[in-house]
């Protein structure tokens, strides 16, 4: 789709969100509703595209759109006062430009495409405005068609009579223009209306009266163009968003036991024949590679799992982790920022942070990494085939070798040679009657004798 640019609205307040954070930068599947506009543009390729923001909120879109230029409407004044704040930022482009909204997440790079193309068949629209049937129209503005299937104008919601109202076809806001008469078609707006803003819906008025055709695309479903404008909206684009993720998820060769318990992200790659048990939930950047099984009531963010790897119940695997191929993280494991090779066990209880485990080896019960210092993180390093008994402590930075073995209970904060016993536990001490005088003692407190004074005795000294 060569030679269009994009022009994205993204001034708006917001206000329903009651949020201090802008509308287009709250997060849909792990990413700003803006990012998932970006991206559906990403698909068509635009020459440009124009990021048009408040002043307010300029530095926070600039990092939410690289690449993009940003345009500010100093003042809000309407969607066409908001359009002709790109001219600057457009530069004298003439070819097709398309209108966006950052809040409208849904919207699927095929719609995009028929606009285009519909701005270029050879009725040559100055406007191509994209409608929907939604089934319940009651609070949307209204397209009304002329004879030959063109759009004669756009009936705002607040001017609906009963004719109008009873058209089902609906006005989404996006639109794709004819570049060499946008700014012209802009210039004849006036905010002599209800709302004393300019509106961009004017422009279909403008373009019939300069003789110029305007043509209507319809999305091939209502809530591809949804608006987010509360938080009630934003859940349900969640949901419509993670049906379409655990979809694509399932095409490409994945098992979801439970999809509707399973959270995926924009970017969550599973491979073919991955099992993903009941109320899994994936963060940003997570691969699992063909094979593997994500047991039930697992997090994952940030990390890869190797082919056959089994992950879960109730594991936590966290940013910059690598799980092998075969490796085995059981229930109630947290695994940060450490690489889990081949074959290794970290089966039950445990917490491995800043870590090497090498392949094969066995992590017991209750075994933590000590990495954190109070300042700073530090590593440890476990050999291939070692093996670390239960309720051990790693103090970092300490390296276990090769083969070597590590006695439960153990707190361990010198390097293990290879193939070596490490144990360190405090001598027992056993008083031998001591449980039977010490229940002696409770049974005469009890009962107001001699033995309350000696243990209150014992305690002051």
């Amino acid at each position: 789709m060569a030679h269009c640019a994009a022009i994205v609205l993204a001034a708006g307040k917001g206000k329903r969100m009651n949020s201090t954070l802008p509308k287009p930068l709250h997060p849909l599947a792990g990413r700003p509703l803006i990012s998932h506009v970006l991206a559906t543009l990403a698909s068509i390729a635009p020459e440009r595209i124009v990021v048009v923001t408040a002043p307010e909120s300029e530095a926070a879109m600039a990092a939410a759109a690289p690449g993009a230029r940003l345009a500010r409407q100093p003042c809000r004044r309407g969607t066409g006062d908001a359009v002709r704040a790109a001219e600057a930022a457009l530069g004298g482009f003439t070819g097709d430009v398309l209108v966006l909204y950052a809040d409208t997440p849904l919207l699927r790079p095929e719609t995009l495409e028929a606009m285009l193309a519909a701005r270029r068949a050879p009725a040559d629209p100055a406007v191509v405005v994209l409608g929907f049937r939604p089934a319940d129209p009651a609070h949307y503005g209204r397209l009304l068609t002329d004879a030959e299937g063109g759009l004669a104008r756009i009936v705002e919601h607040a001017d609906l009579d009963d004719e109008s109202g009873a058209i089902g076809l609906c006005n989404s806001g996006v639109m794709a223009f004819d570049g060499e008469v946008l700014f012209d078609l802009l210039a004849g707006l006036s905010d002599d209306n209800a709302q004393g803003e300019f509106l961009l819906t004017d422009v279909v008025a403008l373009a019939r009266a300069s003789n110029r055709a305007v043509s209507v695309v319809e999305a091939a479903d209502e809530h591809e163009v949804m608006g987010i404008d509360d938080r009630a909206a934003l859940a349900r684009a969640e949901a419509r968003m993670q049906d379409r993720l655990r979809r694509r998820a399932m095409a490409g060769g994945a098992t979801l036991l439970a999809p509707e318990t399973v959270f995926l992200c924009h970017d969550t790659a599973l491979g073919r024949d991955v099992t993903v048990h009941p109320n899994v939930v994936f963060g940003p950047g997570v691969t699992v590679a063909p094979g593997a099984s994500i047991l039930a009531f697992s997090h994952l963010e940030g990390c890869s799992i190797g082919a056959g790897a089994r992950v879960g119940p109730f594991a936590r695997i966290r940013p910059e982790t690598e799980i092998g191929a075969g490796a085995r993280i059981g229930n109630f494991v947290e695994i940060k920022q450490a690489r889990i090779e081949e074959g290794a066990k970290v089966n039950h209880l445990a917490y491995i942070g800043d870590a090497r485990v090498g392949a094969r080896a066995n992590i017991g019960a209750g075994t933590i990494t000590c990495n954190y210092d109070g300042f700073d993180k530090w590593f440890t390093d476990i050999g291939s085939g070692a093996f670390i008994g239960s309720n051990t402590a790693l103090v970092a930075p300490v390296t276990i070798g090769d083969g070597a073995v590590v006695g439960a209970g153990s707190t361990i904060t010198e390097a293990v040679p290879k193939d070596a016993l490490a144990l360190d536990r405090a001598p027992r001490k056993t008083i031998e009657g001591y449980a039977h005088r010490r229940r002696q003692r409770r049974a005469a407190r009890e009962s107001g004798g001699i033995g309350k004074a000696a243990t209150s005795k014992r305690r002051n000294d």
